[in-house]
């Protein structure tokens, strides 16, 4: 077998390897579905009738999102779109920390700049009523 043979089994093995972005994609959507779930389910059974206890609705809470996302992973569809947004994620070229640095200052400076004109129209405003009402 030669080097650009195994070379190729390599990037093909790669191709295979579960795509670490999109897990976590899933994991972050399962944790918010999961609280989301059970805050939602506390709050209606408890709205039409005595809640139960908290195990039920975290137990409850907790089949119902596994079993969602079970059926999502599974979905050629869902998956495949996670896939492609990883993928684009990837291409995106993360401002450095000095770059950031100046988009801060200039989001600060454009705020205070803003809050000044509202202010002061806010003000010339509130006379103009005063002499127009008295």
């Amino acid at each position: 077998m030669g080097l650009e043979q195994r070379w190729n089994k390599i990037v093909v093995a790669q191709d295979n390897v579960p795509n670490k972005p999109v897990h976590l994609y899933y994991l972050c959507g399962g944790v918010i579905t999961f609280y989301l779930l059970q805050w939602t389910t506390e709050w209606l059974w408890g709205y039409f009738t005595r809640s139960p206890s908290e195990l039920y609705i975290t137990l409850l809470s907790a089949v119902v999102t596994l079993g969602l996302f079970v059926y999502l992973y599974r979905n050629e569809r869902v998956y495949g779109m996670a896939t492609e947004v990883a993928a684009e994620l990837k291409k995106v070229s993360w401002p450095n920390a000095k770059e950031t640095r100046a988009a801060t200052i200039v989001v600060i400076v454009m705020t205070i700049i803003s809050a000044t004109i509202l202010g002061v129209f806010d003000l010339v405003w509130s006379q103009l009523t005063k002499l127009i009402y008295g």
